[in-house]
Order: C-alpha cells, then structure tokens, then sequence
C-alpha cells in the first residue's frame, strides 16, 4: 500500500467513525463502553510479572493488573490457538463449531494412533455471528488488527477495519520484521517489528474512534513462533540471569515488545480523553510452549489439557467500574468474553444465537457470585509433541500433547478422559495445582460423578467422540 492508499485508507476509518456515530445516535442509547480485546498468542499462565516472573519484563500489563481485576482461574476453551479464538470470538464450546485444532486432526504418526480422530473443521461458518457482528450490528464500530486464524478475512465476521489478519496463524516465512505481507499493514521504516507496528495501528484506530463506541481486537502475533525479536532487546535479557523455567532470551525479547505494545494503547486512551469509557480485557489464546517457557508449578503446555496448557492470565480493566487492584478466584473460561461484552454495551444476545459462557459482570462490579457450574473441554483428535526420544516431557506419553478425550473442572475437582484406553485421571486443583497425584482409585465416587456431567453434556452438545480403530495403529 502506497502513502496515497495509506491516506484513502485513514479517511475511510473516518467515515466509518462518522457512520457509527450516527448509528449510535439513532439507537438513542446512553454512554456506552469502547470495549478492547487484547489477546496475545501462546503467552504462558507464569510469562508475566504480576503472576510472579523475575526474568522477563511487563511493567505495562503488571500496572493494567493493578489496575484492574487478575482472575486467578482463568482458562482458554482449547489448549491451542484456532480453536480457542473460534470459542472465544462465538462463545461457544468447540463441538458447536466443530474447529478442534489447526490443520488436520490426523497429526502424529499413524502407526500410534489407535483410533481414526474426527475430521476437523478449518473456520467457523459466516452464519455463527461473533462478538464483532453483534456489536457492529448495534453501532459499533469495529477494528481487527493482527492474527485472525477461524476464517479468511475479519471482514467477513463482522470487522469494519482488518490490519493484518487472514486465514494464517502465525507469521510463518513474512517473520516479524517489515516488510511485511500483511493486509492494510505497511512499514514506515526498513526492518520495523511486526508488535510495534500493530501497536501503532492500534492507537491509530483508537485516534479515529473518538466519537462512536468502539470494538477493537488487537491479538499480537507475539509470542508464536518463529521465536524472532528485536536484537538489542535479546541481547539485554541475554545478560540477564533466567530460572530453570524461564531463560530464554528471544522470547523475554518478545515479551517485552509485547509489554511495551500493550502501553502504547492505554497510553493512547488516556491522551485522547477515552480510558474512563473503554473496558479493556487482556489475555492470552492458549498456555506457553513448554519447551521455551515452563509454567510450573503448572503442568505441560499449549496443546496439553493440563493446567499448563488451558490456564491462562486474565485481566479486565473499566475506571469507575471495576475496582482496581482486586482479584476473582472464580473459575472462568474464554467462552464467557462475548456474554460480558454485550452485558457491558448493553446489547441484547439475538434469540438465535447460543451462547455456552455466562456474563463475567456480576463478579466484576463484586455485586453477585455467578452460579457454580462446571467447565469443559472436548478434544477428539490427536496433537503430535514436539519432543524428542529420550527428552522429557509432562504430557501423559512422550507421542503426543494430547490424545483424544474430554475434560471437565467443577469446583476444586478436574478429570480427564481418554477415549483411546477408558482412562481417567482426577487430580484436586486446590491442593494439587500441578496434577501430580491421581486420585482416581481413592475417590471412585467423583469420578463417576464427574464422568456423568461429561457424559451428559456430550449427549446434550452433540459432541463426537471417536470409535473406530486405526487400521495402521501398531501398539509400541
């Protein structure tokens, strides 16, 4: 994109913004809330400062969380980055959109696995309406900016501005240094870094948006591989000393961009009058890679439906709203983002829409507690690891992150299930946050009744559940 398109292109973010006000103005609704998105790609529970990292760096995320409410039990619906985004933007479990992973289902090698995994679905179809649709649809105006991943383009789910998103999920050969082959995403200097430049085109967006609610989705493409960041920034934490779990100096690199990012957008909405009216909500799709980033005293990592791999940090931000520095020990998953969304905007969920998740906004304006219920996850395929013989691991086999089964959390209680060999492993989160101990032989009658909730909400979500035999499966 040339200047000249570049300047076309600004003047059509100001005529959006004209259109949405008027919208707006004839909805003849009060002060709503702008209401920001931001979710970083496989950014670990333990990869920050406030949840307790000495080695890398995010003075800007550690203050939003001061600022804000730190949920302490936070999930992602899925343990890797398509899927959990198609949950997240629908709020929906994943068997309602059939996205389980990315790519095919059949990863690993097909001599270990035992049973022929369910297909799995690429995108999220155009008629699941996502947070962006219904709010646009309700005045909003609305800006994507970096990676996408659960279609072709934003702008077909909703989005009124995409910068830098498609169908891709990470940035592969275009790498994190300009120039870049993005839509609608142009470098101003040779060499610039891919967080920095969204960053910018965030502020720009939020420049724009003045005079009309705004939904802005601003999900980095940091810290997704290829591991790549700016030179002087891995050459600080290079000198710098790590932990056993946390010493690489790319990915602190990374981390930092990240950090300094997410500071240029609140910094933006103080100087343009906006911070008291905008509800910013800051996480991350899926757990920290364990090969780069251990989350102990979390198990395993992005792929693994151990803590390691769902939990994730949660912040959620709104002046005079929400009170700063409090803390919610209350369980919850991405899929309750879009009810809380609308709650905050004041928008009515269509008759047809389903929604699994629940409004977030009782617990964070501390009125009321939300109804104890159970979280789930359903995973009916496989996930290759990405160890080596002989190295270890914390998944259940060293094959694979995770091989097809569900999962269900109620209170201090989670057990999984696998389909390949009726196993089950029940570990109690309170005294046990790193599942180490399987309880399964000692409390026989949780498991049951927690198979039993898995069970029925298979049969009422219409869940597919693998049975037949690989007939290239070779037990080892």
């Amino acid at each position: 994109m040339g200047k000249q398109d570049r300047r076309s292109f600004m003047k059509s973010i100001g005529t959006l913004a004209l259109a949405g006000a008027v919208t707006g103005l004839r909805c003849g609704s009060t002060k709503r809330p702008n209401i920001i998105y931001i979710n970083i790609d496989d950014l670990g529970w333990a990869d920050l400062g406030f949840q307790g990292s000495t080695y890398y760096e995010t003075p800007n995320v550690d203050r939003l969380a001061s600022e804000g409410m730190v949920f302490t039990q936070a999930y992602a619906p899925a343990a890797n980055c398509a899927p959990s985004r198609a949950s997240c933007m629908t709020g929906q479990y994943t068997p309602r959109h059939h996205v389980y992973t990315v790519g095919s289902s059949e990863r690993g090698e097909s001599k270990d696995r035992m049973l022929i995994p369910v297909k799995n679905t690429l995108h999220i179809r155009q008629n699941n309406l996502t947070i962006a649709q219904i709010l646009k649809s309700n005045g909003y105006r609305t800006c994507a900016v970096g990676k996408w991943h659960i279609s072709d383009d934003p702008l077909q789910n909703g989005f009124d501005v995409n910068i830098a998103g498609g169908p891709w999920g990470s940035p592969g050969q275009r790498g994190y240094h300009s120039p870049y082959e993005y839509p609608n995403c142009v470098q101003e200097q040779e060499g610039e870094y891919l967080t920095d430049r969204l960053s910018k085109e965030a502020v720009g967006f939020i420049q724009n948006s003045k005079d009309v609610p705004f939904f802005l989705y601003l999900a980095f493409y940091t810290v997704h591989s290829p591991l790549q960041a700016k030179a002087e920034y891995a050459a600080y934490f290079d000198s710098k000393k790590g932990t056993e779990a946390q010493h690489h100096a790319v990915y602190a690199a990374m981390i930092k961009s990240m950090d300094e990012g997410v500071g240029r957008v609140m910094k933006a909405l103080k100087d343009e009058g906006l911070d008291k009216d905008t509800l910013v909500l800051f996480t991350s799709d899926n757990g920290g890679v364990w090969a780069t980033s251990k989350q102990w005293p979390l198990r395993a990592g992005k792929g693994s439906y151990y803590e390691g791999g769902i939990r994730e940090p949660l912040i959620v931000k709104w002046p005079e709203k929400i009170k700063p520095g409090t803390r919610c020990d209350e369980p919850v998953s991405g899929i309750d983002f879009m009810p809380t969304f609308l709650e905050a905007a004041s928008v009515p969920v269509p008759e047809n829409k389903i929604l699994d998740g629940v409004s977030l906004m009782p617990l964070l304006l501390k009125k009321v507690n939300i109804e104890k219920r159970p979280l789930f996850w359903h995973f009916p395929i496989y996930l290759q690891a990405y160890v080596k013989p002989g190295e270890p691991c914390e998944t259940r086999d060293p094959k694979f992150r995770t091989r097809p089964g569900s999962v269900v959390r109620l209170g201090d209680w989670k057990l999984h299930e696998y389909f390949e060999d009726g196993g089950f492993e029940l570990y109690n989160l309170k005294t046990d946050i790193g599942e180490k101990i399987n309880l399964v032989n000692k409390k026989p009658d949780k498991v049951r009744e927690l198979h039993q909730l898995l069970l029925n909400w298979r049969k009422g979500i219409k869940a597919p559940v693998p049975t037949e035999m690989n007939p290239e499966y070779r037990p080892s």
